[in-house]
């Protein structure tokens, strides 16, 4: 073996034990996060200092509750013109931006500011969930260490993304889905040298999971039965619709946007504009407040009605779509990942009470609806469909959420050039890869020649 030979191997023994040393820094961010949404649930609702998990909708404060999602609008609008814009947005397509356009550089600065922004915003009632802000919190500590230490721009970019898989683990105690996700949206390529970081990465964040969360399913559900023939042909159907939604769904969020932009006030002042709408729907539909994986859950295991379902899809696309609209600091999985759940058990019910013969199951209808909705919004598709069954442990459900996800990508290509993660830095000039190729580049190689198996 050739002196250049080892030199490239020891290199990538040592990029994996600083992924690994990013995912332990990740693990306790995201404890940190989640606790800091807790603490400013309870202090803006419950007008209390606790950790208590508490729903915003458990809240007795009337009318008043109109004002709390305006105040942490001031507060986030406060932040960002002050402390840093970054922290404005979903929190991957920035993520992405640092990385195509800036060497994975992010600010030192984002590693604080983004999560502390988000647990005001979704702890003041932002329609939001905690996997957006700790992605790209765990990418800024990735960054950041990445920065400390001497390395090239291609090895920032795999402890970037070692550090938001490792984060999206920690919340969510899927592993897998975090590798394909760094791959699908971070990488932009597919590699040994890539994703073997990341992969070791997810493993510490996953096994650190144990020691402060549950080891159980994220989203409980009755277990799934074989699909046949006819539940194909329906999943199928409804994959294309689950496509057309899709479209809808980022369309309307980057129309709310263009509203925003052209009013004639300061950008910093946005985010407490969509707070009165949050507010205002909050008091129509308390559920719509907050995270809301609860909302998820209820539709997989099939505790809600009809109406119930309706109103939360409604209600929570309203107020999630002017919220991120309004350049809060906020992530798009959970919101979509509701949308989808509670439109697929809506349609599942419907359908089974119809047409008894097809055996349609609700609750499979809530999952492949959950996971479509993502993967025809985001085009990670193999990140949706993984995600769906790690998440629920419903092995099972494989061949309709392949199937379903399949079918929603398909049709949302057809119907919509750019993705909800990649519409905003496309509009600034930037140029996002859409396919992926095994590269020839090695470790070391900086970005010129890294970006070369790209596909633009």
């Amino acid at each position: 073996m050739s002196e250049l030979e080892l030199s490239k191997k020891r290199r990538l023994i040592f990029i994996c034990l600083l992924s690994c040393l990013v995912a332990i820094a990740s693990m306790f961010v995201a404890k940190l996060l989640l606790m800091g949404i807790g603490l400013f649930t309870n202090i803006f609702y419950f007008q209390s200092f606790s950790l208590t998990e508490r729903a915003p909708s458990e809240n007795t404060m009337g009318w008043f509750a109109v004002l709390v999602p305006v105040l942490g609008g001031v507060i986030v609008g406060l932040m960002a013109r002050f402390g840093s814009a970054s922290i404005r947005g979903h929190g991957i397509p920035e993520a992405m931006e640092n990385i195509l356009e800036r060497e994975s550089r992010i600010p030192r600065r984002i590693t604080f500011l983004k999560p502390l922004s988000s647990a005001i915003a979704i702890g003041s009632g932002g329609p939001f969930g905690a996997e957006g802000p700790i992605i790209a919190t765990g990418g800024a500590l990735g960054s950041w260490l990445g920065q400390i230490i001497p390395t090239t721009p291609y090895e920032r970019k795999v402890i970037l993304a070692s550090g938001a898989a490792a984060g999206m683990t920690a919340i969510f105690g899927t592993p897998l889905a975090a590798v394909l996700l760094a791959i699908e949206l971070l990488l932009f390529e597919f590699r040994a040298k890539s994703f073997i970081p990341v992969a070791l990465a997810t493993v510490v964040a996953a096994t650190l999971r144990t020691v402060f969360f549950s080891s159980g399913a994220f989203f409980t559900m009755p277990d799934l039965a074989i699909t046949t023939i006819p539940n194909l042909a329906t999943y199928f159907v409804f994959g294309a619709m689950m496509g057309v939604l899709c479209v809808l769904v980022t369309k309307s969020i980057y129309w709310v946007e263009d509203q925003f932009e052209k009013l004639p006030l300061h950008w910093m002042w946005w985010p407490a504009l969509g707070g009165i709408a949050v507010g205002i729907i909050g008091l129509i539909e308390p559920r719509s407040l907050g995270v809301g994986y609860d909302n998820i859950t209820f539709s997989l295991s099939g505790q809600l009605t009809i109406g119930v379902a309706l109103s939360i899809f409604i209600w929570k696309f309203l107020s999630w779509a002017i919220a991120l609209g309004s350049g809060t600091s906020g992530g798009t999985l959970a919101p979509l990942l509701t949308l989808g759940a509670t439109f697929g058990f809506v349609t599942g019910t419907v359908l089974n009470t119809a047409f008894p013969s097809l055996g349609v199951d609700p609750h499979a209808m809530a999952l492949v609806g959950m996971a479509a909705l993502f993967a025809g919004s985001s085009r990670a598709l193999l990140t949706s469909v993984v995600f769906a069954l790690e998440g629920t442990k419903q092995p099972l459900g494989l061949v309709p959420l392949l199937g379903c996800c399949s079918i929603a990508y398909l049709i949302s290509t057809l119907l919509m050039k750019n993705s909800i993660m990649t519409e905003k830095i496309v509009r600034r000039g930037l140029k996002v890869p859409s396919d992926y190729y095994p590269a020839l580049s090695d470790l070391e190689e900086g970005p010129a020649k890294d970006h070369s198996a790209k596909a633009h």
